[in-house]
């Protein structure tokens, strides 16, 4: 072969280790490029990134069947020529008719012949092909879908094992969570409660006459246990939002006035992040059907998360329109963006993007920390309302900010998600 000449490849789809390493030293010695995987899921993926010349197969494969592999492969057009060789310590009678009903080119036989491979591989890229007969075809292909109709049934009924294991341990989850949330937030009211009566005592009263630090102390206190009962009330009311629990009380809302207190409600972390909120509700309805609670603690979120991930400086714009039947409200900031193979992920319970350990304590800094429940509870109390929320962004980078926009739809008449209850 001369250096002009490009190599055959081969690809070895083997879960032997050993086999793996003779196979790849003899064939690479023979003069050809090897490509090694371990599963025929990896070796599907393998092929179809780089289309070999020949595929050489062990049958007995951790996921699939070599067999089935071969199946996959011959269904997509650029493999219909290719040949695909069975090496297997498989020899009972039948197992080679079986192969080659599936699709295989050849049947190899283990225990490797060192000597005898390589001519048998460069064959079969010649144009060798195994013959059965067609009587013997016939009852191999008959055998053949037999046997992949059972191993899907043994699959399905493994899938279906695993799924009702894991939903019994998410519902055991969730009711540890709520459990222990309700076990937190007893004690956490009273040490609360027992905290405004210090801080409002005459002695404590004197005691920060004379010094600051006394105030200080008690109010950082009092700040960092108000805190601590915000996240178990988020996980309180996320776990209600994913059983289906959470009550509305429908009435009456002026979109205006909620989206003006929530910008209120964070005047003052807007002011320490010198951002500057935008407002524009000049198409908004003058009223809709909502929970005026559960509306105001989604766009909280939203506009939370919108100042968390813009920088000091940024913009962020808050715009109410109504299209037809339904308002449309969106939150657009100046921030580092989201990924869109995030998009959706955002939205899911304890989700958190970036890394959790860049994250600082504060729940408004730049990229501060929090649970990851904010955007989960917006999303499930906009479906409770029956409505739709989605993010557009162009992508996450920290240098050009290109920015995200939130944009929640809500029916107009206030339509409820069958789950959800109305008052």
């Amino acid at each position: 072969m001369t250096p002009e000449e490009k190599r055959p490849t081969i690809l070895y789809i083997e879960d032997d280790p050993g086999s793996q390493v003779l196979v790849k030293r003899m064939l690479e010695y023979a003069g050809y490029e090897v490509m090694v995987a371990g599963t025929g899921l990896a070796g599907i993926n393998m092929a179809r990134q780089r289309t070999p010349d020949l595929i050489l197969m062990d049958i007995n494969l951790p996921d699939l069947s070599g067999r089935e592999v071969t199946t996959r492969l011959r269904a997509l057009d650029r493999f219909q020529s290719v040949p695909i060789v069975a090496l297997t310590a498989q020899s009972q009678v039948g197992e080679r008719e079986k192969a080659i009903a599936a699709g295989l080119t050849g049947y190899l036989t283990k225990p490797i012949d060192v000597d005898t491979l390589p001519g048998q591989v460069a064959r079969y890229l010649q144009g060798q092909r195994d013959e059965v007969a067609p009587d013997l075809l016939a009852e191999a292909q008959t055998a053949y879908s037999r046997e992949v109709v059972e191993r899907l049934e043994a699959k399905i009924r493994e899938v279906e094992k695993a799924y009702n294991e894991l939903n019994r341990l998410d519902k055991m989850k969730d009711a540890f969570i709520q459990l222990t949330a309700h076990e937190l937030r007893t004690p956490l009211t009273l040490i609360y409660g027992y905290g405004r009566l210090l801080y409002d005592s005459p002695i404590v009263a004197a005691m920060i006459q004379q010094s600051d630090d006394v105030g200080r102390l008690i109010a950082n206190l009092l700040e960092a246990i108000e805190r601590m009962s915000s996240v178990i009330n988020e996980i309180l009311l996320i776990s209600r939002v994913a059983s289906g629990k959470v009550e509305l009380s429908i009435s009456v809302v002026r979109v205006v006035e909620i989206i003006q207190g929530v910008v209120a409600a964070y005047q003052s972390a807007i002011e320490q992040r010198q951002q500057q909120v935008v407002v524009d509700v000049e198409q908004a309805p003058s009223s809709m059907y909502a929970d005026p609670d559960m509306l105001t603690l989604a766009l909280e979120n939203l506009l939370g998360n919108a100042i968390k991930y813009t920088p000091d400086g940024g913009t962020i714009t808050l715009r109410a329109t109504q299209h037809e039947d339904r308002v449309l409200i969106t939150v657009q900031d100046t921030g580092i963006g989201i990924n869109p193979d995030e998009q959706a992920l955002i939205f899911e319970r304890f989700y958190t993007a970036g890394d959790t350990q860049l994250h600082s304590t504060s729940k408004v800094a730049f990229r501060g920390g929090g649970l990851g429940l904010g955007l989960a509870i917006a999303k499930g109390i906009v479906e409770a309302h029956g409505g739709r929320i989605w993010v557009e962004s162009a992508g996450r980078n920290e240098q050009t900010m290109p920015g995200s926009t939130f944009t929640v739809s809500l029916p107009l008449r206030g339509r409820l998600a069958s789950p959800i209850r109305q008052h």
